[in-house]
């Protein structure tokens, strides 16, 4: 199976790298063609489009401006030892084995507004440019027209190399939806994330999003090959509820103190 999440706002550069294995990311050319048209932007524009604070969007001006084709440990950190929210906290990369890393490598990717899609250990220059902004540029009026299909041929040729049958979607719907599911060449499967709140079972998006994380280090840790593994998903209280799932929707649950 293939696995695809989010990216994460939260950063970390300052932190070593726990491994020296690094790939490069598929779209750097891609990648130049969207910093070029942001770097033509002040930090006030840059602060509008984005709906950003006027200090983070001189930061990420600033990054603009210094992004490189040449990527190096100067400049650069494998993607998902770099990205720090919620998601990431839940998977823990930099805890993780040899034997973890590898299989996150082959069997996970990461969505980005700024480089399309990720392999874990694909270098990554520090930037923010979410999937939902609506960046005009040569091919359409954002980022879903400018990726096209490119990003859903790439995860079509991974399923293809891996001979896998299905992606699991961990993914925002906001990310998600670069993705093209008619064109995949697998079914997909989405886990769900309901804890128990005011007398009812519901998605608290940032229980949901640290459950994602550590949905990925569990497939990490049990080399999962098959989605039917994840259904044992069992970490921080989490059960799989089959009355509540469908085929495609799989619904995991927690009662906190239950």
């Amino acid at each position: 199976m293939l696995i695809v999440i989010s990216p994460a706002k939260t950063l970390d550069y300052a932190t070593p790298a726990t491994t020296a294995k690094r790939t490069m990311p598929d779209f750097v050319d891609e990648a130049a063609e969207l910093v070029a048209i942001l770097r033509q932007k002040s930090p006030d524009q840059i602060a509008s489009l984005m709906q950003i604070s006027d200090k983070l969007a001189v930061l990420n001006a600033t990054r603009y401006g210094e992004w490189s084709h040449e990527f190096d440990d100067r400049n650069s950190k494998q993607a998902v030892l770099a990205f720090n929210g919620d998601v990431y906290e839940g998977l823990d990369a930099p805890t993780l084995n040899a034997a973890a890393l590898d299989y996150l490598q082959s069997h996970l990717r990461i969505l980005s507004g700024l480089y399309g899609l990720l392999r874990p250990l694909d270098l990554m220059q520090a930037y923010r440019l979410e999937m939902g902004t609506r960046l005009a540029n040569a091919r359409g009026k954002d980022l879903y027209a400018f990726w096209g299909e490119r990003v859903t041929e790439t995860l079509n040729a991974a399923l293809v190399r891996q001979r896998s049958r299905f992606l699991v979607n961990l993914a925002s719907e906001e990310y998600f939806k670069v993705v093209r599911p008619q064109l995949l060449k697998a079914p997909v499967i989405t886990p769900m994330f309901e804890d128990w709140k005011d007398g009812r079972y519901k998605v608290i998006s940032f229980h949901a999003k640290r459950a994602r994380g550590l949905m990925v280090r569990f497939a990490a840790q049990h080399a999962l090959k098959d989605p039917e593994g994840l259904k044992d998903f069992d970490l921080d209280g989490y059960a799989h509820e089959p009355a509540a799932s469908s085929e495609h929707v799989w619904v995991f649950r927690r009662r906190m103190g239950a």
